[in-house]
């Protein structure tokens, strides 16, 4: 079984409300055997990003994906452009040291920058919107979060991130599920397809090629050819110097050592239909919102006055039968107002994980490299990461080195068993959102 195929139709987007508001350009599948320096497989944020600098540093590229452009994770997502990693600034001063910490923020920033200044470069329309909430469904969280506020000011020069009271965050967020929280202005909101499809159009307007539909099925070592390597899928194959494996919660037998740290988990979104006045009173800022739950519930206004909810995980290779019954739910225990709405659109998706939730990146093999992990805070960090990876094949190793610093632990177990034993710790952590 191959996660690749297990839940969504060949070659086709996922039903989503972002591929019905994508024209989505098809591109040819690969059909005979080509020549190029960089082979990268996986046509989401990483890969494409990791295109589109090699390219602007002279350096061919093919791109392969099994499916389409923007057709994981990266084209179906909640759409938020967050600030930093993960773990937050205090955590990961603690964790790695203050100075590291501050390059990883530095990373971060210019992560969020390098997106808005290429598609405004270039003409694209990604539907930015800036802000977002986090908002805390316990009042025993308000404190540290404010306090983090003023660290972030006083250690990082960072003022965007503003506290929120009870009384102030229903000014963002019309619900009395959250006792505050805080608003970032540096972050925001976009539609992740029609970044990824954009992303795509810069890479081949500067010389990448792409091949859709182009499974990678093996790595293997070229004969008779002066170029290292060898990239097979079903109907050709790329010989070329350098390999990037950019497909993150796709990875299956690729690449062994990655399964071990990097966890496939899948999330699930749905659409209302259009809520007319009420979509403005749910959020009246039309402010992306993040909450504080160990499964969060994250949620924005889109074109349409639409509501869209993710929430909901599950561990397994397979999606349930139906979707919208178990993200409904978590969307009517914060807005329970919109109990008549009607859904229009509900998928699911699949991203990695990492055991501490900071993403991967590594020289995993000769002339092969990954990057992946994000745990749903790949937005911008996969583009960066893409950046990093470009860069450090061209000579310039500077953002490289520093993320590949991050530590990461395989998880425990067998490949056939860490699902369940993630199901268990994660069932664990969830029922302390009930706490």
């Amino acid at each position: 079984m191959k996660l690749l195929y297990n839940n969504d139709r060949t070659g086709e987007h996922a039903p989503s409300w972002y591929d019905a508001t994508t024209d989505s350009l098809r591109r040819d599948s690969l059909t005979k055997h080509v020549d190029t320096d960089v082979c990268i497989i996986g046509a989401g944020f990483t890969g494409l990003s990791t295109a589109v600098e090699l390219r602007k540093q002279g350096i061919s590229c093919v791109v392969l994906d099994a499916h389409r452009v923007g057709w994981g994770a990266s084209g179906r997502n909640g759409g938020q452009l967050g600030t930093g990693f993960n773990m937050n600034q205090i955590e990961l001063e603690a964790v790695l040291g203050a100075p590291l910490a501050h390059s990883l923020w530095n990373i971060a920033e210019k992560a969020k920058q390098w997106i808005i200044q290429i598609c405004d470069a270039n003409g694209f329309d990604i539907e930015y919107q800036s802000g977002i909430v986090y908002a805390l469904h316990r009042n025993r969280y308000v404190k540290p979060l404010h306090d983090y506020c003023q660290h972030l000011q006083t250690k990082y020069a960072y003022e965007a991130l503003q506290p929120l009271t009870r009384q102030t965050i229903r000014d963002h967020v019309n619900s009395g599920d959250y006792y505050g929280g805080a608003i970032d202005h540096g972050a925001g909101h976009v539609h992740p397809l029609k970044l990824a499809h954009a992303l795509a159009k810069v890479a081949e307007s500067e010389g990448a090629v792409i091949f859709e539909r182009s499974e990678a099925i093996r790595i293997q070592g070229a004969s008779r050819d002066t170029r290292a390597q060898r990239v097979v899928t079903p109907t050709g194959s790329v010989c070329c110097q350098r390999v990037v494996l950019a497909s993150n919660g796709y990875l299956d037998s690729l690449h062994d050592g990655l399964n071990k740290k990097l966890m496939p988990i899948n999330n699930f979104i749905v659409v209302t239909e259009p809520l007319g006045d009420v979509a403005q009173q749910l959020l009246p800022h039309n402010n992306a919102v993040a909450d504080s739950r160990f499964v969060v519930n994250y949620f924005r206004r889109v074109a349409g006055n639409r509501l869209l909810f993710g929430g909901g995980e599950n561990y397994s290779y397979d999606f349930p039968d139906t979707i919208e019954p178990m993200v409904r739910k978590a969307m009517l225990g914060v807005f329970p107002q919109i109990n008549d709405a009607a859904i229009d659109y509900a998928w699911g998706g699949t991203l990695a994980i990492t055991r501490n939730r900071l993403p991967y990146l590594a020289e995993i093999g000769p002339q092969q490299f990954a990057a992946g992990g994000y745990s749903g805070h790949g937005l911008a960090l996969a583009c960066i990461y893409g950046k990093a990876l470009a860069n450090h094949l061209a000579g310039d190793s500077t953002m490289f080195d520093v993320l590949s610093q991050l530590p990461n632990k395989a998880f425990p177990g067998t490949t056939n068993l860490r699902p369940l034993l993630l199901t268990l710790a994660m069932t664990g952590y969830s029922w302390l959102d009930s706490v």
